[in-house]
């Protein structure tokens, strides 16, 4: 079934618009595509005006920005730790907008459209903790107590 982007029938009162002429083929929708986690690949659409939009169907790495140093480094995408769209995306791996990655650059929060940029693009949120580079923290030895006498 397509889907519809035209005006709605009624009005947010539930009041209703009267129709000012039939549905177009332009306002035709097409069906959600989501981008999974796997080997590239990628689909193109013709749009209007004779443009493509490209859109990931699978995809294995990301470009992630480093926000402290600035620079982008590509990084391979290990799984889906939050979705603010929809808590099942996260169980099917589902990328969209807003979701965080879990990669091997640590936790990247998704900033592209995979769906509308057929890139997916991330921000750094938390870096992976380095436990063999810091020495590990000496605990202070507790005071000598001495005990009472009654």
């Amino acid at each position: 079934m397509a889907l519809w982007q035209g005006r709605a029938r009624r009005k947010p009162t539930g009041g209703r618009y009267r129709p000012f002429r039939k549905k177009r083929k332009f306002e035709i929708g097409r069906e959600q595509q989501y981008a999974f986690i796997g080997p590239q690949k990628v689909k193109l659409y013709r749009t209007r005006g004779r443009n493509q939009k490209v859109r990931i169907l699978n995809a294995e790495f990301a470009n992630v920005m480093d926000p402290k140093t600035g620079k982008t480094s590509r990084s391979k995408i290990v799984t889906v730790k939050e979705s603010p769209s929809n808590p099942h995306f996260v169980t099917r791996n589902i990328i969209t907008r807003g979701a965080v990655l879990q990669m091997d650059a640590g936790l990247a929060r998704v900033m592209s459209r995979p769906g509308q940029d057929g890139v997916i693009n991330a921000v750094l949120i938390e870096a992976p903790k380095a436990e063999a580079a810091a020495p590990p923290k000496e605990r202070p030895k507790p005071a000598s107590v001495t005990p009472r006498t009654s």
